[in-house]
């Protein structure tokens, strides 16, 4: 499928979905609605296993909602508070490649991934800087990022509009890894291969049960991993595990 303001590549089973609505990825209506197209389409493609998710150009990855298309706030900011609440419950591995500043709904999104990379740059921020136009978050910060990295840091960003650069956000567990302009890409490849080498029902099945334990109580969570184990159990990726490790050789993992 074609979008106007989105990219999506496939390299084997990763899909790398690229935010490109210049001149700062932000988030009008026809890039939201495009978006959660995107991710539509990566959900149920059944060859995709992971997910990259980045910005087009060299210094932004997304600066959130788009001011200059105000008029359709009313229907970009509940579609993507949905789309971005979908994301954080995606039962395949997202990675954040974020290439540039990540700012408002843009460190929303990145919020939502599983695994968060960012270049080392002097323009390369993340913030939440709602309160310095008088609104707050919309799109899941106040909690995401709380979830995140603890409440005292998080009201440290929020309430002050701070914006922090790469080490600063791996020292506080906002990222998990360091990355360079030149080397981002292949960084996030790298750990998206070996994400995608490992068995996806299973993994998926981990994704939905940390989620439900974390938006529905532990009990829910419990109840969801114990299912998943059920279904895991009886898959071919299960036979192929025990046998290669029985032969001490790696397993060839096709979800199934």
């Amino acid at each position: 499928m074609s979008y106007e303001n989105i990219k999506v590549e496939k390299k084997g089973n990763i899909a790398i979905v690229t935010i490109d609505h210049p001149p700062a990825n932000a988030w009008n209506l026809a890039t939201t609605t495009d978006f959660e197209k995107a991710v539509a389409d990566v959900e149920t493609d059944k060859d995709v296993r992971v997910v990259i998710l980045t910005g087009a150009g060299e210094k932004c990855f997304s600066a959130g909602f788009d001011v200059s298309d105000a008029a359709n706030g009313h229907l970009t900011g509940p579609k993507g508070c949905e789309i971005w609440r979908k994301l954080d419950r995606f039962e395949k591995p997202v990675i954040a490649a974020i290439n540039g500043f990540a700012l408002g709904g843009g460190l929303e999104l990145a919020l939502c991934c599983h695994f968060r990379i960012m270049v080392d740059a002097p323009k390369a921020k993340v913030g939440l800087t709602e309160l310095n136009l008088g609104i707050i978050p919309g799109w899941g910060g106040t909690q995401r990022l709380m979830n995140v990295i603890g409440k005292a840091k998080a009201l440290d960003m929020i309430l002050f509009s701070k914006k922090i650069g790469a080490q600063e956000a791996l020292e506080a567990g906002l990222i998990n890894q360091i990355s360079t302009p030149e080397t981002l890409m292949d960084d996030a490849m790298a750990l998206a291969e070996t994400l995608a080498a490992r068995p996806p029902i299973a993994v998926g099945a981990v994704l939905k049960a940390m989620s439900a334990g974390q938006y529905e109580g532990i009990d829910k969570g419990l109840a969801v991993e114990l299912e998943g184990s059920g279904k895991v159990s009886g898959s071919k990726d299960s036979i192929e595990g025990f046998t290669a490790f029985l032969e001490k050789r790696a397993p060839n993992f096709t979800g199934e």
